[in-house]
């Protein structure tokens, strides 16, 4: 070192003392930053709950009640000479007295009933008591003294039901001041519904028809009831687990494993994911072409809802197989073919088993939502009123007229009566219950089937 050097030492900058227990400014920021993002998603999270907590309030506050219907009890004297005026119990002569027939029976029964009790019908003609039986209630009684004509002569204790208006008064839906605007209720009819209650001969009751009565029409709104909505329903999501998970499993396993990666391949893979977005009502539109048009296949029926929603429902299908297939490491394959498995036998005794639990979960939630359209069955006819049951699925009932859930939910949200409203809400309710149940029925399945590599 020369003298010069010694003399003039290099000078080395003074850098800015810094410790890590210390935040800079720029890390102040960023801490800031975070914690604004970490609020964000919490309000996010906190509107999304509110949202479905308010959507489910309302379903349930309004759909809860269709599962009670107020129902009549009162003892009934079947009058033989007027229901068989021939006196020889004889069905085909029996069916020859029609439901009007029955209903003058059960109006002059229940005006004796209500004298016989005491109930004071002041203010009230005997047309407006009438007017208390639902339409349905006397097709009811005919039906069961037909199937079992030993009952003419007796007097039997009939549970009938009520008519909407008096049900919707029961459930707080009918007011008084309602009432003074009606013309179809008067605040007298509502006195007397109230000394019923008092007397126990009106009443509320769970209702079993709501889940199995068929559908009815707009002046019998309290006997409808979701029975061949839930069987049309359970046929189609049948129909299409037969046919969308053999397909969509094939074609990705054919996709991911088996086909050379080319032009045409890339060009299925692209389409494949088009027609995952395509708008549910353009498969309506095709399936109202191709499979009633063109095939003559009956219309309303689920065998043509099943194939709609197959068609819509492939290209999901095979997007989470796929998926599912991909997630398998690549040295389980490898692996397997290192000790002498062909191509086939690294597929079906590694890559499947493996890829089981999500396979299982993609197609039941592709169900899911299957099960929950609309817009395609509305195409094909599904909204057609079926007031009968489809035959058994061995027997042709693929083919026999019904509607399904979501349908149902549709046209009865779409009629006048408030009674059919409060129905809409309770099919919604049973809607949920089975996608909530499939949902249920994914997570256990990944459980089983789930395996650890």
């Amino acid at each position: 070192m020369t003298d010069a050097a010694a003399a003039n030492p290099p000078q080395n900058p003074a850098k800015p003392s810094s410790s890590l227990l210390k935040q800079t400014d720029r890390m102040k920021q960023r801490n800031a930053a975070e914690a604004r993002f970490k609020y964000y998603g919490i309000v996010a999270i906190c509107v999304s709950l509110s949202v479905l907590f308010i959507m489910l309030w309302t379903i349930f506050s309004d759909g809860l009640s269709a599962f009670r219907q107020a129902t009549f009890s009162f003892t009934v004297t079947l009058d033989a000479e007027r229901l068989d005026p021939d006196g020889n119990r004889q069905r085909d002569e029996m069916m020859r007295v029609t439901t009007i027939g029955y209903t003058g029976l059960l109006n002059d029964n229940l005006i004796a009933y209500l004298g016989e009790r005491g109930i004071s019908t002041e203010g009230v003609t005997d047309k407006e008591i009438a007017a208390f039986i639902s339409r349905d209630t006397p097709a009811r009684l005919r039906h069961m003294v037909i199937a079992d004509p030993s009952l003419l002569g007796q007097t039997i204790r009939f549970e009938g039901y009520a008519t909407g208006r008096i049900d919707g008064y029961l459930k707080g839906r009918v007011t008084r001041e309602i009432a003074l605007l009606d013309v179809n209720i008067s605040v007298a009819q509502l006195d007397l519904a109230d000394r019923m209650v008092d007397d126990g001969l009106l009443s509320l009751k769970f209702n079993w028809g709501f889940l199995t009565n068929p559908d009815a029409s707009d002046q019998r709104p309290e006997a409808s009831g979701l029975g061949v909505a839930m069987i049309g329903s359970a046929y189609m999501m049948l129909l299409v687990a037969i046919m969308v998970l053999p397909l969509g499993v094939s074609a990705s396993i054919y996709l991911e494993e088996f086909a050379p990666k080319n032009r045409w391949t890339d060009l299925i893979e692209v389409n494949i994911s088009n027609l995952a977005a395509v708008p549910s009502i353009v498969y309506g539109i095709l399936g109202l072409a191709i499979f009633i048009n063109f095939a003559q296949f009956p219309q309303s029926s689920p065998l043509v809802g099943a194939l709609v929603l197959t068609l819509m429902t492939l290209p999901t299908i095979i997007i989470a197989t796929r998926a599912a297939i991909r997630a398998v490491p690549p040295s389980i394959r490898d692996a397997a073919m290192g000790v002498g498995a062909s191509k086939m036998q690294v597929v079906f005794h590694h890559v499947l088993p493996l890829a089981a639990p999500g396979i299982l979960t993609g197609t039941i939630l592709g169900l899911a939502s299957a099960l929950g359209e609309t817009a395609p069955l509305l195409l094909i006819g599904m909204v057609a009123f079926v007031a009968n049951y489809p035959a058994g699925p061995f027997d042709g009932g693929i083919l026999d007229p019904a509607t399904a859930l979501p349908v149902q939910v549709y046209s009865w949200a779409s009629r006048a009566d408030p009674a059919f409203i409060e129905r809409s809400a309770g099919a919604i309710i049973v809607l949920l219950a089975f996608l909530l149940i499939m949902n249920i029925l994914a997570i256990v399945l990944r459980r089983r089937f789930e395996r650890r590599w």
